[in-house]
């Protein structure tokens, strides 16, 4: 077989494949035999029809699955093997159609059109500014993540007299005419938590209430008559709600107060693991850190974007084939008219493909490669991120790892990390090329640019 590439422009080519009989002949007559042997046809036992007979009955299909299987397999072998810098898939070619005939010919010429990569260069230097948004880790924002670390990390202890904030268990029991109603309902070790109640008057009743104390109070009133809270509360279908309207009686049988962690080593050794941070100011620097590191996605993101009219600029009018591009659109999403294709592609898909183009250049010309390591990595670094939210920041690497892992098992994930794992390599060699014009922004600020 012979295999040959003629560039037509510098946004087309053309491969053809040139398939003789020497070609096929062997695996044809192969496959022929193993349909004798398994062909099962009146008159004849199994494995003595005539070759003839199976050649007729079966031969024409097996050449063609063999020319297909040849055609497929040389046709992208010889695009990775010589590197060749296309644009989605090869496509039959409309200009020198393929000349295959099997009734006639033994041998076959197929011909495919290629959509070329533009060739053009990108040059970033010290005197290209972009401007690089970071969000200033200051004081403020710094000491509201260490109270959140030291409510997530405290304790509960027992007290006597209840305040806004603490959690008031005990039993609740329908009332009528102020005494327990006959099979009312009765709820054991309930709770709740004076601040959530929204009728003041009802709350009123909770603060300062003591431990073994008794109060009678109205759940419909106290919770504005809403359904799902009433249900919840007194453990009652949605239905009922309505008929509860009267009292019922709250016997507080324990009040429990949450305690933030203090400023100490344990706390040091819950956030960020045994003896990793020994002294208050290394816990706050470590703090600071994890917040930078948590807003460099977006930081970095936002920087390629606004990069983008830089990049289309210096790489000037890149040419491409248009028309090729279409049909291979039209090919590949076959339930969108043909229309409505070309009308997207024109308005929003050609500039889009254009900077992928160039960025994929600047890729090459960074010698970005992104590993299997490179992956998991950012998958471990995305689940760690995930369970910072919580508060949970010493996560043991084995979690981590096995968290990464079942994410990575998802191909459209797996498609999505590889490329965000580029974007960063991308983005830190960028920020090397050019100069920065690095503005800090509050957390409000930063957060209005992506809006």
């Amino acid at each position: 077989m012979n295999v040959s590439f003629v560039e037509k422009d510098p946004t087309w080519g053309l491969i053809r494949l040139e398939i003789v009989k020497n070609d096929y002949a062997a695996a044809v007559e192969a496959k022929l035999r193993t349909a004798r042997r398994r062909a099962n046809v009146p008159g004849f036992r199994v494995g003595m029809v005539p070759m003839g007979m199976i050649k007729k009955m079966y031969g024409k299909s097996i050449l063609l699955e063999e020319i297909n299987r040849l055609v497929s397999e040389n046709l992208f072998k010889y695009v990775k093997d010589n590197n060749l810098p296309i644009i989605g898939e090869p496509m039959p070619s409309e200009s020198e159609p393929s000349s295959v005939d099997l009734e006639e010919q033994d041998d076959f010429v197929f011909n495919y059109d290629v959509i070329l990569y533009p060739k053009f260069e990108v040059s970033l230097g010290k005197e290209d500014t972009l401007t690089y948004y970071q969000v200033n880790i200051d004081d403020d924002m710094l000491n509201k993540q260490i109270e959140a670390y030291a409510a997530n990390f405290g304790s509960y202890e027992k007290v006597d007299e209840a305040e806004e904030k603490d959690l008031v268990k005990g039993t609740i029991a329908e009332l009528e005419n102020g005494a327990p109603k006959e099979g009312g309902i009765v709820v054991e070790n309930a709770v709740l938590m004076p601040q959530y109640i929204k009728d003041e008057e009802e709350k009123a009743k909770f603060i300062g209430a003591k431990t073994n104390s008794v109060i009678v109070f109205n759940p419909h009133k106290a919770f504005n008559g809403s359904e799902p809270e009433i249900a919840s509360f007194l453990r009652v279908k949605k239905e009922q709600v309505a008929e509860l309207t009267g009292d019922f009686s709250f016997e507080i049988k324990e009040i429990t107060r949450h305690k933030n962690a203090e400023m100490n080593q344990a706390l040091f050794d819950k956030v960020f693991g045994d003896n990793v941070v020994t002294s208050e100011e290394e816990f706050k620097n470590m703090i600071r850190e994890a917040l930078v590191e948590q807003f460099t996605p977006q930081s970095d993101y936002k920087f390629l974007n606004d990069a983008r009219p830089l990049l289309m600029e210096k790489a000037g009018d890149i040419k491409l084939a248009d028309n090729l591009l279409i049909r291979w659109l039209k090919l590949t999403n076959e339930k969108a008219t043909p229309e409505a294709l070309e009308k997207d592609y024109y308005d929003s898909n050609r500039s889009a493909l254009i900077y992928d183009i160039i960025r994929n250049s600047l890729v090459n010309q960074a010698h970005i490669n992104v590993s299997d390591e490179d992956i998991d990595d950012y998958a471990k670094r995305i689940a760690k991120a995930q369970f910072a939210q919580y508060g949970m920041l010493s996560v043991p690497e084995d979690v981590l790892d096995n968290y990464a892992k079942g994410m990575l098992k998802n191909m459209q994930t797996l498609e999505n990390i590889r490329e965000r794992a580029k974007d960063e390599k991308l983005a830190a060699w960028m920020k090397e090329q050019v100069t920065l014009d690095l503005k800090l922004l509050s957390p409000e600020e930063f957060a209005k640019l992506f809006a």
